[in-house]
C-alpha cells in the first residue's frame, strides 16, 4: 500500500496565509470558479459555507459534484467550459506561474466573469524565484516539481500589463505580501 505522498512542510501555512486573504474578496453567495483548483479543489472546499455555487477546473482534478460544488478535468491551455457572464468571482491562486500562454487563459477568465465580476490572483514576485529555488532544490521544504514548473514570475507592472492591456481587465488593485514574496491582485470586468 505505503503511505501517500507527504506534504512539504511549508505549503500548508503558504497556503493558509493565501486562503485568509482571499476569502475576504468573495461576497458571501457569490457563483465562484476556481481554476486551477487542485487534486482536491481544496479551496472551494473551504468556501463552500459561504458561496451560492463553485466550479473548479484542473488538469489534474478529481471529478465530484455536490449541492453546491462541482469540479471540470480540463487543461488551462484549452478554452474554458462555461458560458460568458457565468461567474461573480473566479480565483486563481498560484496557477497563473504555471500557465505556457498565459494570455489565452486571462481572456478566457474575462469571458466567463460576469460584467462586473472579480479575478483574485495570487502568483510569486519576481523576488520569490532565488528564495523559491532555495527552499524547494536545496532545503527541500518546498515542493521541488512545482518550483521547476514555474514558467514565469511576476512584478505589480507584468500584472497590470497583462490584466489591463493584453485581458481587458479594469480597476486592477494589488499589493505584495508574504515578505513581497506573492503578488495579491484583483481586477474587474467592465
Amino acid at each position: 500500500m505505503g503511505n501517500p505522498k507527504r506534504e512539504p512542510l511549508l505549503e500548508p501555512l503558504l497556503r493558509w496565509l493565501r486562503l485568509r486573504r482571499v476569502i475576504a474578496e468573495i461576497p458571501e453567495h457569490s457563483i465562484v470558479l476556481d481554476v486551477g483548483c487542485g487534486r482536491n479543489a481544496a479551496f472551494l472546499k473551504a468556501i463552500e459555507p459561504r458561496i451560492a455555487q463553485g466550479y473548479g477546473v484542473d488538469f489534474k482534478v478529481a471529478e465530484f459534484q455536490t449541492d453546491k460544488l462541482k469540479t471540470i478535468q480540463v487543461h488551462l491551455g484549452e478554452e474554458l467550459p462555461f458560458a460568458d457572464d457565468s461567474f461573480d468571482v473566479v480565483t486563481m491562486l498560484a496557477v497563473l506561474e504555471h500557465i505556457e500562454h498565459e494570455q489565452a487563459i486571462l481572456k478566457e477568465i474575462r469571458r466567463v466573469l460576469k460584467p462586473g465580476g472579480k479575478l483574485v490572483l495570487t502568483v510569486p514576485s519576481v523576488w520569490a524565484q532565488p528564495v523559491l529555488e532555495f527552499l524547494s532544490y536545496r532545503l527541500r521544504i518546498v515542493d521541488e516539481a512545482e518550483i521547476r514548473d514555474h514558467k514565469r514570475y511576476y512584478d505589480r507592472q507584468k500584472l497590470k500589463q497583462v490584466l489591463i492591456q493584453v485581458a481587458g481587465f479594469d480597476r486592477f488593485r494589488h499589493q505584495y505580501f508574504q515578505m513581497w514574496m506573492n503578488n495579491f491582485c484583483t481586477a474587474m470586468k467592465g
